[in-house]
């Protein structure tokens, strides 16, 4: 049942008073994206993103996810090669929503997934913190939680760019809907997915 709009507020409540991330989430998405556009950051920063995304389960990963693994990779990185595929990132346009020298976003996912322990779903969180106003953070449970409410197909694991841009485009339906923006979203589905039991 697809809920309404006062359980979509009831989930934003939720998510703002119960998450233990969200004050520094909420940081993130204010600081963020300015400090990557204007190159002000530090490894640290770049290595926060990678984190958050693994420990945002609080230890109750998906299947198969590796966050230590993931996180002591990224943080062996070339710190070049990370500033690059940021600035890629920072170039990087969702379809219709492009300016003068914007690139796809297929290119910023190749250059963030050519980074140690970077694979789709967290160069997405990368995405969503450079451009918290286009694109939304994509794991299995976040798949689920959309699929529930669109016509979008089975997760695919891992999913490429043209199945992330179907996530998207699903995305956009639910925005549209709810009248949220995309970090909203993520917000509402980040907590209806804890109602869902794994499959």
């Amino acid at each position: 049942m697809d809920p309404s709009r006062a359980d979509v507020e009831t989930a934003l409540e939720a998510y703002r008073s119960e998450e233990p991330l969200y004050t520094v989430e909420s940081e993130a998405v204010e600081t963020l994206p300015d400090a990557f556009r204007s190159g002000e950051y530090g490894r640290r920063d770049a290595q926060w993103v990678v984190r958050w995304y693994g420990r945002r389960y609080l230890g109750d990963e998906p299947a198969g996810e590796d966050r230590s693994r993931r996180e002591e990779a990224f943080e062996g990185a070339d710190f070049e090669a990370v500033r690059d595929a940021i600035a890629t990132a920072v170039e990087a346009e969702r379809e219709g929503s492009g300016s003068a020298g914007s690139t796809g976003y297929a290119t910023a996912i190749d250059d963030l997934t050519a980074l140690p322990g970077i694979d789709l779903p967290v160069a997405s969180a990368f995405l969503a913190f450079v451009h918290p106003d286009q694109f939304v953070v994509v794991g299995p449970r976040e798949w689920r939680t959309v699929r529930d409410l669109t016509d979008l197909g089975p997760y695919p694991d891992p999913p490429s760019v043209d199945e992330y841009d179907d996530y998207l485009t699903a995305c956009d339906e639910l925005t549209d809907r709810y009248g949220l923006d995309p970090w909203e979203l993520y917000m509402v589905v980040w907590r209806r997915r804890t109602e869902h039991a794994e499959p």
